[in-house]
């Protein structure tokens, strides 16, 4: 970005500073599997108009060699650019190895900013592998129990623990938690892709004896809770088991390793049953203390079964892991009858419960998940799709006094839990799912629309645990329609960057030789036959990746799945009719379809839908010069677009129908109109008829998980910010605030009351408006390159504000209106512009601060428009 021009005596902000280093987009990662990563940094600056115009990097192998003179494995040198990422291109990086980092940058003017403080980054095993390593397990139907004893001769300079566990593996180490992540490694395609994870464990070791120990579980490797979508047959399913390398340096130079083979012990452990949808059954009686230390006597312990490795290629976890983020005391406690309690959270939230409760030994307590609760006050918890047992732990105990124990691998969906077989129970929710970074704060002075922005912040939160669930009570599948009509929410509300980057490599390896992708991703064999094809769900991959792009500005992610994304809206294209493309699904769950489907023809959202997954495909063409294909899918948009106009758009009525509608439906307008599909001399005429509908509906909507995120922004991209507030604040069925209202504290799945899942974050994509629209902060590209700030739905509302943490820097926007005066402030970060559109009579009613370096707006249609680069912005409009 260049150094904007200011008036004469007007000086550019700076010097530059910078603030934030990351390396594959995490702090200080430990275990990368990338030979050239990316070292990136946000830069800051005081005053307007600070712009970055060249860097230096430096890397070395000792935090004190972090010098221009001594750096001794890379030096970038100045590099003229203002790119806020680098991809290492130094000697070949090795494997088990620290690397220390820092950079330096220059603004407009040539000033020099000071040296970052040292960044560091520490590569996994990379091509050097496992050495004797071997895949081991148990037979055991209980949740296998591992352990090796070993002897340390003399004291730990460095020790690391390279480790896989399918599906999940819970390590010790000398008595203590190796981490603090659960449900670790993430789930994939085992036949694909199998994670291993990297652990620092210097300080668990000690000269002498030492012991490592695990406990694996089952997850959706070994699952064997019969389900609708067949992941007990899964191609990979298997027993339990365990990867590991440990690799102890010590002070003498000297290394020691220890490698996962049959001379490790094995026993049956105390957790007899566990299922991702049954729960897990823990008898207390069979708990074997200590037998992960040294002084513990294995003597009867059986040798591990050395077990065959699963076919999917090993490679390093890079997303950030789950873990217990918060523990939540309970609200009410109720008996619904006798030896009856059922405990209610207060939040519906995904996790499990620790338990504290004494017992006569052999006394089972069964704990019972659920979201809601029957007339009769009990928890409903029943699901059509798992047979069996669903969601319910048990714990038996020892009979030992107070006993504690919390699940370690099933996590549930749930408000309330209810308790049998314990006198008096004491339960604490613990909330578990990964622990991504929260990127925005949002406030608003109606109520509602705090309310819907965290909800859906919960809801998202609640359906991320490896991979974007729908639902983590009921299904816990990774459906991809949700994902698409969801991720420009999520990826405002949070920071999934890497979240985004593993699960976009689940959706290659889901991928068929000829290019076809299922209905859920991650998958068994499951979604590519049934409820599909649905043009609407598999189209999140070159949207995702374009999103990525807008989002993060990661153009070497558009480069890796290339060919694969080519492949894949070939795949699709092969299958169009006509100019259509046929789908099963559509909009899912509108009002009055509680069953799913909605009535019209579901070919106009699969055509539309389609049109902007080639339209991405062309866009990631251009960012990354691959131009070969272009051409032909250019003419594919266009002639989608035409056969979607020729079947579907009413041209005398200005209106977009299907032969099975029963009524109109804002969903089949509306997304043409958001996807710029409908001819211009007919948009007005399809906006005025979208207004009527809704006027007449009494500001109610009708659409279902795809229309609900476009139907506001459509009506105030086109003038109409009154209706689509009326819109989101309506109170009454179908809207967000008759969930509200009936006391919902997460987005739903159905509009109706009796809704199946109360932790459904599709038909909460309105925040996409809040945030855009009436906060009024549009992120258009490149990584928040360019910026529009633009507050044009703001009746009904008086003041919002908006922060976000972008991979730029803050950007932030607070207004607030009285009467017809409205004010805005905004920070806008080094390396972006920001344009600012205030609404007025006249341009000369509006004013900025600091008014030079503002320069002069433009006026376009009722608005001043100013162009400013970086710094605090005041501006107030006298007529808004």
């Amino acid at each position: 970005m260049a150094t904007p021009a200011f008036p004469d005596g007007w000086a550019p902000g700076g010097p530059l500073d910078v603030a934030k280093l990351t390396v594959e987009y995490a702090e200080q990662p430990l275990g990368l599997d990338e030979q050239h990563p990316r070292l990136a940094w946000v830069a800051t600056a005081p005053g307007h108009g600070a712009a970055q115009s060249a860097y230096q990097v430096l890397v070395a192998s000792s935090p004190e060699l972090l010098t221009e003179e001594h750096a001794d494995v890379w030096n970038t040198g100045k590099t003229p650019g203002d790119t806020i990422q680098v991809e290492y291109d130094g000697p070949q990086l090795q494997p088990r190895t620290r690397y220390h980092w820092a950079v330096r940058l220059w603004d407009g003017l040539d000033r020099e900013s000071r040296w970052s403080r040292p960044g560091w980054f520490e590569t996994a095993l990379l091509d050097e592998g496992w050495q004797d390593a071997r895949w081991i397990g148990a037979s055991t139907e209980a949740a296998p129990l591992l352990r090796r004893t070993f002897a340390l001769t003399s004291p730990v300079a460095r020790a690391r623990l390279y480790v896989s566990g399918l599906a999940y593996a819970d390590l010790r180490l000398n008595g203590q938690p190796v981490t603090d992540a659960v449900l670790d490694p993430g789930f994939t395609d085992y036949d694909r892709t199998v994670l291993y994870v990297t652990h620092d464990v210097t300080d668990l070791l000690t000269t002498g004896d030492n012991v490592l120990g695990a406990e694996l579980g089952r997850g959706f490797y070994g699952l064997t809770t019969p389900n609708v979508w067949r992941w007990h047959q899964a191609p990979w399913t298997g027993d339990p088991r365990l990867l590991a390398r440990l690799v102890v340096d010590h002070e003498d130079g000297t290394t020691t390793e220890l490698h996962s083979d049959t001379s490790w012990q094995v026993a049956g452990g105390p957790t007899v049953s566990d299922s991702l949808y049954a729960g897990e059954t823990y008898d207390a009686r069979l708990a074997r203390p200590g037998w992960d230390t040294a002084a513990f006597d294995a003597s009867t312990w059986s040798p591990a079964l050395e077990l065959p490795a699963p076919k999917g290629t090993l490679r390093a976890q890079q997303h950030e892991p789950i873990r217990v983020v918060e523990q939540v005391r309970p609200t009410e406690i109720t008996s619904p009858h006798a030896g009856t309690q059922v405990v209610d959270f207060g939040r519906t939230s995904t996790g499990w419960v620790h338990l504290r409760a004494e017992a006569p030994a052999g006394r089972s307590i069964t704990l019972q998940y659920g979201e809601t609760l029957a007339a009769d006050g009990q928890v409903v918890a029943v699901s059509e799709h798992v047979e069996g047992r669903f969601q319910r732990d048990e714990f038996i105990a020892s009979g030992n006094g107070v006993e504690s124990w919390a699940p370690r691998f099933s996590y549930k969906g749930f408000r309330y839990v209810q308790v049998t077989g314990a006198d008096a129970a004491e339960l604490t929710l613990q909330v578990v799912h990964s622990d991504v970074r929260p990127a925005a704060r949002f406030s608003s002075d109606v109520e509602l629309y705090a309310w819907a922005e965290g909800a859906m912040r919960r809801t998202v939160l609640n359906n991320l645990h490896g991979i974007p669930t729908d639902t983590p009570m009921y299904e816990k599948n990774g459906w991809t329609g949700d994902a698409q009509v969801g991720a420009p929410t999520m990826m405002a509300q949070l920071d999934l960057s890497r979240f985004f980057t593993k699960w976009l490599g689940d959706l290659r390896d889901s991928q068929t030789a000829d290019g076809q992708l299922p209905v859920i991703v991650p998958t068994g064999d499951w979604g590519y036959t049934e409820l599909a094809p649905a043009t609407e769900w598999p189209t999140v991959y070159p949207f995702l990746l374009r999103e990525m792009h807008r989002w993060y500005g990661d153009t070497r992610l558009l480069r890796d799945h290339w060919d694969a994304v080519l492949r894949y809206v070939d795949w699709e294209l092969a299958r169009v009719e006509d100019g259509l493309s046929v789908s099963v699904l559509g909009d899912w769950l509108p009002p009055g379809y509680p069953d799913g489907p909605a009535p019209e023809d579901r070919r106009l959202t699969g055509t539309a839908y389609l049109h902007r997954a080639i339209t991405a495909v062309i866009e990631i063409g251009e960012l990354i010069g691959a131009e070969d294909h272009l051409d032909r899918l250019r003419k594919a948009t266009a002639e989608l677009a035409d056969g979607l106009n020729r079947e579907f758009l009413d041209r005398a009525a200005g209106l977009y129908r299907t032969a099975t509608d029963p009524d109109y439906r804002q969903t089949s307008n509306a997304i043409p109109l958001a996807f710029g599909l409908v001819p211009d001399e007919l948009v007005e005429q399809v906006v005025t008829n979208l207004v009527k509908e809704v006027e007449a509906r009494d500001h109610h909507l009708n659409t279902g998980c795809l229309g609900v995120g476009v139907l506001l922004p459509v009506l105030t991209k086109y003038g109409h910010a009154d209706v689509a507030a009326k819109v989101a604040q309506q109170r009454t069925y179908p809207s967000w605030g008759y969930w509200y209202d009936e006391g919902a504290d997460t987005m739903w799945e159905r509009w109706e009351a009796d809704s199946r899942s109360r932790n459904h974050y599709f038909q909460g994509t309105v925040v996409q408006w809040l945030l855009e629209n009436v906060a009024g902060v549009r992120n258009l590209g490149n990584g928040w390159e360019r910026i529009l700030v633009r507050p044009d739905a703001r009746a009904g509302s008086a003041q919002t504000s908006l922060r976000s943490d972008t991979v730029r820097g803050r950007v932030s926007t607070a207004w607030r209106q009285v009467g017809r005066v409205l004010h805005i402030e905004i920070q806008v970060p080094v390396g972006s512009t920001a344009e600012v559109h205030l609404p007025a009579e006249q341009v000369t009613d509006v004013t900025a601060v600091p008014a030079p370096y503002a320069g002069e707006p433009v006026w376009a249609d009722g608005y001043a428009v100013y162009t400013v680069p970086s710094g605090h912005w005041s501006f107030t409009s006298r007529t808004a």
